[in-house]
Formats: C-alpha cells, structure tokens, sequence
C-alpha cells in the first residue's frame, strides 16, 4: 500500500494518477460499518481491474473548526490506521490535511479536487457521509457534483444489538470501560502498542513486576481501571493485567492516567521493545490502598480471577 498525503491545493496530475474505486471517510476505529464500506471498494476494484484506495482525513474536523477541542483522542491513531489498511488490500491511501482552507471549499470544489482530481472512477462511502463546507454536500445530492464518469455506491448502516456501529458509540463504550462491547462494534479487540520504558519500580519490589508504556499522545483509552488484556511480545501472545490510572496510593496528582502492564509468566527485560496490548475484560476500579499489604492481596485477588477468566 502506498501512503500520500495531501493538502489543499495538492498538485498531482491526473493523468498520472492511476484510475481507482476509492472509500472515503474520517474512519476512526476502522470498525465494522467502516469494514463494509473499505470492503466494498476493494471488491468493486478487483470487479473492474482497477486499484482500490482509501481516502481519509487528519486532524479531526472538530479541531479545526474548533468545537471546543484543542485536540481529539482517536480510535486509531494515524499510524494505526495506516497499519490496519495495509492488511485489507487497499493500494493507496490518500490522508488530506483537514485545514480551514479544505473546510471552505463548496460540495463542487472538493468533488473536482478530491475524486475527479485523483481519478476515482466509483466512489463508495457510507450513508451518512457528507463533504464541502459545512457538509452541504451528502450522498443524496453527491451526484450532481459528479461528472457521469463516476458510480457511486452508499453503503447503509451496520447494527450491533439494533444499535447502529458508530465512533461516537465506541467512544461511549471505552468511556464506561465496556471494552468488551468495543470488540463487539470494532469486530477485533480494542488495541494499543507502547515502548516500554522506565517506572518507579514498585510493582518489581512487591513481586508484580509492571511494563509501563508510553503510548502515542493521541490516542483515546479506556476508563481509569484495573484490565485483563492480551500483549504481544515479538509476535508471542501472553496475558496481563493492565492498571490504567494514577496510582493514588503512592500520589497525590499525576496529570493524566498512565498504563502499566503486569504479564504473566514472563520475567525478560524488555525496556525499550514496542509491545502491543489488547484490551479483553475490566476487572475493577482502580482504588487506593492503605499501604503495600493491602495491594499486594488485591493484587493475588485479580491475577487468580484473570487466570481464571483466561483460563489460564
């Protein structure tokens, strides 16, 4: 897959620009509603002997039109998101600067700019995908901004439990912890890699030896908690328990919760690897004791009932 990034003019040909059948959208999560419209393209492309692409955007639109967001936490994280897209067949990916000058730009000019410009021959997207400024343009007017060149298919809301498949539901759902539930809506766990780097080395001390990871500023995590989790060491699977917070037992304040893993039956040093963790089940609120003797107890409580939900 080739990545491009984009911005408002960009300055590509389009004669030299391969002609593809393209999915566009924000996609953040990549979850299952999004799988079927990025699907669907791939397959439309492989039906017409055409290359398929993926055409997204960065930043979030809220920060620049400025709803009150400074910045947004994403599902996926650019990165992310590029990573995942690679695995789907997916030959291009277009990654648009969303700046104010994009945000001004008419339902016309961004059709002429964006699809006609990058020459996708059928566009598909999903039923409630809009462009142009202020989102004048939809997929019940799309075609007349279209030259006839360019099919169009719409693809109609995925459900989870009569609910309809949504980033805004997902991020609901990691707001309550119910990770779970996001696995369900993503159709794979909810999922964040880190490089592990220096603690304060008190979980070593007490015989719960922790990984803390540094993860990407961006990214959106799960409610403060105690979780089962899958990480992923060199391409081996091992399980873990993941404490999200702040560690009120031993501080008054830290400025934002960190993650730290405890994996089970594994002693390497890893200090430095990148390692990636899936989020399986929420065991408990993280809470602050009253001294070691007490964590340590609720310590030997979660891993019995992790190895326990595990199976382990």
């Amino acid at each position: 897959m080739e990545t491009i990034q984009l911005t408002y003019p960009h300055n590509l040909e389009k004669e030299k620009i391969s002609p593809s059948v393209a999915a566009i959208g924000f996609f953040d999560g990549i979850h299952e509603g999004h799988q079927a419209v990025i699907q669907t393209a791939v397959q439309k492309a492989k039906e017409k002997q055409l290359k398929s692409a993926v055409i997204t955007f960065f930043p979030h639109p809220s920060v620049v039109l400025k709803k009150g967001k400074e910045t947004v936490h994403y599902i996926t994280t650019v990165n992310e998101k590029e990573a995942f897209l690679s695995e789907l067949d997916v030959d291009y990916l277009y990654i648009i600067t969303f700046n104010k000058e994009l945000s001004q730009l008419s339902p016309a000019q961004f059709i002429e700019h964006f699809i006609e410009g990058l020459h996708i021959k059928h566009l598909v997207a999903g039923f409630d995908y809009t462009f142009g400024h202020k989102g004048a343009g939809n997929m019940d007017n799309i075609q007349t901004f279209l030259s006839n060149e360019v099919e169009v298919t719409v693809i109609d809301k995925v459900n989870y439990a009569s609910e309809k498949i949504s980033s805004t539901n997902i991020r609901a759902a990691l707001k309550e912890g119910d990770v779970e539930k996001v696995h369900q809506l993503l159709g794979r766990p909810y999922f964040t890699s880190g490089i592990v780097v220096d603690g304060d080395k008190r979980g070593r001390q007490i015989g719960f030896p922790t990984a803390n990871l540094q993860i990407e500023e961006d990214k959106l995590l799960p409610k403060q908690g105690v979780y089962g989790v899958y990480v992923y060491i060199a391409g081996k699977k091992y399980y873990g328990l993941l404490n999200l917070g702040v560690k009120p037992t031993f501080h008054d304040h830290l400025p934002k919760p960190s993650p730290e893993v405890y994996i089970l039956d594994f002693e390497a040093d890893i200090y430095g690897e990148r390692i990636e963790v899936e989020w399986i089940t929420f065991v408990r609120e993280e809470r602050k004791f009253n001294g070691i003797d007490e964590i340590v107890a609720q310590l030997t409580k979660d891993e019995k009932n992790i190895r326990k939900y595990f199976q382990i």
